[in-house]
Formats: structure tokens, C-alpha cells, sequence
């Protein structure tokens, strides 16, 4: 078991979908990306860099991409879509209000590239 996996373990059903879905969707993304930690949470890790965080915080699931940017570049699709809100650095959602697959791979492919400096 990975970071991830041993997180997942430990939340309620609705939650752990909710999370695994978007780890997954950005799984197949990036096949490469491995289980590990950016900044203290669970995270996918690619080419040492943290790729992509999900947790559940008191009143939302939080998506970290570890970039400002990344979460700009989807921050169009997102506006209107029900149940989402946004920061600098975090997107918010709730299990009933679950992000949409296309938003979850341009924030992923955003912040891979990032990574990859181009």
C-alpha cells in the first residue's frame, strides 16, 4: 500500500469515491505518477515533484495541485459548475457535486507540464 491508498483506507464511502475518481482520472493521465506525499498530504509524485493532492477538510474535498496556475487553467470550465469553489492554489467540491473528468485532466496535464518546465 502507498500514502494514497492508506489514506483512502480510512474515509466513509462517499468520500473515498469521491477521491479516488479524481486520483484515478489523473492516474490516466500521468501512468507514471507514483504514491508519496507534497507537503505533508498523501499525493501523486511525478519526477520527484508533487503532482496532485486530494483530502476531505471539514466542509469540502479539496483538490491541491500544487500550482496556482494549474488551478487557473481550469478555473473557466469550473465557474459554473455547481458546488465548486476555487482559490489561489485549491479547488472545493463535495461528493454530490463531483468534478468533471475533462476539468480533472486539463488541471493535471497543467501542472505535469509545469513539472516538466515546458
Amino acid at each position: 500500500m502507498g500514502t494514497i491508498d492508506d489514506y483512502l483506507s480510512g474515509l466513509g464511502s462517499a468520500d473515498r469515491d469521491s477521491i479516488d475518481r479524481v486520483y484515478t482520472i489523473a492516474r490516466e493521465v500521468v501512468p507514471e505518477a507514483e504514491q508519496g506525499t507534497g507537503y505533508g498530504m498523501p499525493a501523486l509524485v511525478y519526477h520527484g515533484k508533487p503532482l496532485l493532492s486530494v483530502m476531505r477538510a471539514k466542509k469540502h474535498i479539496g483538490v491541491y495541485p500544487f500550482s496556482p496556475a494549474a488551478v487557473s487553467a481550469v478555473a473557466g470550465v469550473l465557474t459554473d459548475h455547481p458546488g465548486i469553489g476555487m482559490d489561489k492554489g485549491t479547488i472545493r467540491f463535495q461528493p454530490e457535486h463531483p468534478l468533471p473528468g475533462p476539468a480533472i485532466e486539463e488541471m493535471v496535464r497543467a501542472r505535469t507540464a509545469q513539472i516538466d518546465g515546458t
